[in-house]
């Protein structure tokens, strides 16, 4: 299900989708990049030059906001976004 989401007043577009009982598969897509939970293989992100970050243990948007970033693609590392800052923390620099 895609939908619009607020985060610190500005806009991201939101992806969850479940594919099983466990965990859904989310993603909050900014202008620059986007958070993704562990669904998502960071080293595609790589190959395609894009600007992603990944959190892990998550099954809500709020949850990735207060989960702490796990892994980032180089392009990601090069706006600042590093691993260990909250997901909340990346998504400010992915707007």
């Amino acid at each position: 299900m895609a939908e619009q989401v607020a985060v610190d007043g500005k806009k991201f577009e939101g992806l969850s989708y479940s594919l099983g009982d466990k965990a859904p598969l989310l993603i909050l897509k900014g202008s620059r990049g986007f958070l993704a939970c562990g669904y998502i293989n960071i080293a595609t992100a790589e190959r395609l030059d894009d600007a992603g970050a990944i959190v892990r243990g998550v099954k809500t948007f709020h949850d990735m906001l207060e989960a702490k970033v796990q892994e980032v693609s180089s392009e990601a590392d090069k706006i600042g976004v590093r691993v260990g800052m909250t997901g909340r923390e990346a998504l400010a620099l992915l707007a």
